[in-house]
């Protein structure tokens, strides 16, 4: 072999070994990053706010530079209820293939006075679901103000920590805690946190959630 020959075959090789390299890299990055998937209401969707003033927005700022490995979807529906997530779960999961959920659902349930039966069979539904898929779920539990009794009031919120228990999942306490009630910090209806409450919404989320990040 010529020296010319030899350079010439020893540069094709660096330039395909360089080419690997860059494919390796990508699949590698592609294939580590993960999903963080949040599904829930208006609580979730930045009802009356700009989204990017929501405590969801809010995560995924924080997450970026936490754990850059992790992106965040938010599919949030103001006016959600549990049988209208259960409805378009399994879509929701085709499309997003989440590796983790946080379940933000309940409180329209609650509101509405929907049977209480019903709302723990739907979240029991979507908890199933997800698990079937190696989804890894995070409830959050609920509150509603005492319209409807004190006995339906008291069992809606024991609903959660009951399915929390049942199917082995971490439970966000009352993420709504030290804003609901709070005048100032909520919009006109009473019900709707302000921008200003919503990085302590991201507070009371986060102690459960970053333990599963890593």
């Amino acid at each position: 072999m010529t020296k010319k020959k030899f350079f010439s075959s020893w540069l094709s090789i660096r330039s395909w070994l360089f080419i690997g390299c860059l494919a390796f890299s990508w699949s590698a990055s592609a294939t580590t990053e993960k999903t963080l998937l949040v599904y829930g209401d208006s609580l979730s969707a930045a009802y009356g706010i700009e989204i990017k003033q929501g405590w969801v927005h809010l995560l995924q700022q924080k997450m970026q530079q936490t754990n850059p490995d992790w992106k965040v979807v938010n599919v949030s529906i103001s006016g959600e209820t549990t049988a209208g997530g259960l409805s378009r779960l399994k879509a929701t999961l085709d499309q997003h293939q989440p590796d983790l959920m946080l379940l933000e659902l309940g409180a329209n349930d609650g509101l509405r006075g929907t049977s209480l039966k019903s709302m723990k069979q739907n979240l029991e539904e979507i908890i199933k679901t997800a698990q079937d898929r190696k989804v890894k779920t995070v409830l959050f539990e609920m509150q509603i103000p005492p319209n409807y009794g004190p006995l339906y009031t008291r069992i809606f919120t024991q609903t959660f920590q009951e399915l929390g228990k049942t199917y082995n999942l971490p439970v966000v306490p009352f993420f709504l805690d030290g804003v609901a009630g709070i005048s100032e910090l909520n919009q006109e209806d009473g019900i709707h946190p302000l921008a200003k409450a919503q990085p302590k919404m991201l507070e009371n989320v986060w102690p459960t959630l970053k333990p599963l990040l890593n």
